[in-house]
């Protein structure tokens, strides 16, 4: 135990003058507390196994950003979870949804929301668009270490621009590549399902509605090609999260909306199941 936790006050730390960065902060004082700290010091050689999260899909529509994730997790050829959420709110105007190594990526989310939260308060302004994609960036750097032993992390960002007045997407690789995606992006062991249907399903000009279908359908897709993705389960009634972002802020479509929205694409798809 510290001295000042022995004497009931605050660490130094937390009293001094610091910058917006809450990660480089809590880097600076604990870096134990990161995410994936405890498993830093793996060193077996062999890459770890922890249940990973699947496919994520996002489009851009007439006023802003459809983002959703399926239920599923797996852990090798095994069901770890059958609904895990995988798509957050970062704060009032992104979306974030992850995919890759199941824990450290929701203890990303985590901090992600914190950093975001604590920069408002820092600077007394909300973060640019752009400046959450490289902040973001900058947190999946720090975390190659453990993607080099099986815990990577893939997320993609999805939020309005105000000063655009317009929806952006933005997807990463595991080393903290950030790139700015046009119309639509897939991530995930189904991604390159869902990217084939999102091709034939976007078209300009989408209302939000029409862009929900978009999202279901291409996640419908990529679980009827990649067995890691989990398409809707009618009999457990566990849909896939899906969020909408646009100028008025984050809003996530309720159960009974996406429920209705499945049917219908069953209903439209009952006979034309392709070849067997």
């Amino acid at each position: 135990m510290s001295r000042d936790a022995a004497q009931g006050r605050l660490p130094a730390a937390y009293l001094a003058a610091g910058g917006s960065s809450f990660t480089d902060f809590v880097a600076q004082h604990d870096p134990r507390l990161l995410p994936g700290a405890g498993a830093a010091g793996a060193t077996t050689g062999q890459p770890l196994e922890a249940p990973h999260a699947t496919t994520i899909v996002t489009l851009a529509w007439e006023g802003g950003v459809v983002m959703a994730g399926d239920r599923r997790a797996t852990l090798g050829s095994l069901i770890a979870n059958r609904d895990m959420r995988k798509v957050f709110a970062a704060d009032e105007r992104s979306l974030v949804g992850i995919a890759g190594a199941a824990g450290v990526a929701v203890e990303m989310v985590r901090l992600f929301q914190v950093e975001l939260e604590h920069y408002e308060k820092i600077e007394g302004v909300v973060m640019s668009l752009e400046g959450k994609a490289n902040r973001l960036a900058a947190m999946l750097r720090g975390n190659l270490g453990l993607a080099m032993q099986g815990l990577s992390v893939v997320p993609v960002l999805g939020g309005f621009d105000a000063e655009r007045r317009e929806g952006r997407i933005f997807s990463y690789d595991v080393t903290g590549g950030c790139y700015e995606e046009q119309e639509h992006h897939s991530v995930g062991s189904g991604s390159f399902f869902a990217r084939g249907a999102l091709k034939k399903l976007w078209r300009p000009g989408l209302d939000r509605a029409a862009a929900v279908r978009v999202a279901l359908e291409a996640l419908y897709d990529a679980a009827d090609d990649d067995s890691a993705t989990g398409g809707p389960d009618v009999h457990r009634r566990i849909w896939p999260v899906v969020g909408v972002v646009d100028a008025g802020g984050v809003d996530f479509v309720d159960e009974a909306e996406s429920e209705r929205v499945v049917e219908t694409i069953l209903a439209d798809r009952r006979g034309q199941a392709g070849p067997r």
